[in-house]
């Protein structure tokens, strides 16, 4: 007997991505890690949230779990000068508020589930 397949990642409501876009804001979502993503141009303040999921299993906490890694690089895949540490988080979802001049990559370089991640001007 085969159990139902968990739904895929791509398919999963994402509560951090339900409100449209506003000017300004950088939305991505990603499936594995490691991975880079942008280069985006960033001026000001930023409220950065990440939100990571699992398809399997909708209820998980993910405070067991590997934390979520995230960093802003000038270059992508990069871990060095410049480098700001996003988040380093074994949760569902954590932010914060930053301020960020300049183009970077937003690198996940640790994390076992499915994410989302939004930079919110603050204004």
């Amino acid at each position: 007997m085969t159990g139902t397949p968990p739904p895929k990642a791509s398919s999963v409501k994402v509560a951090l991505l339900a409100a449209p876009k506003r000017p300004g804001e950088v939305i991505l979502r990603g499936d594995l890690s490691p991975a880079s993503h942008g280069p985006y141009a960033f001026d000001g303040r930023y409220r950065v949230r990440f939100e990571q999921f699992a398809p399997e299993d909708p209820r998980m906490n993910f405070a067991d779990q590997t934390a979520f890694v995230a960093l802003l690089d000038r270059h992508a895949g990069e871990d060095g000068t410049g480098t700001v540490r996003l988040f380093r988080a074994a949760r569902r979802s954590s932010a914060r508020t930053l301020t960020l001049r300049g183009r970077y990559f937003v690198d996940v370089t640790f994390g076992d589930f499915p994410y989302a991640m939004r930079f919110t001007p603050v204004r």
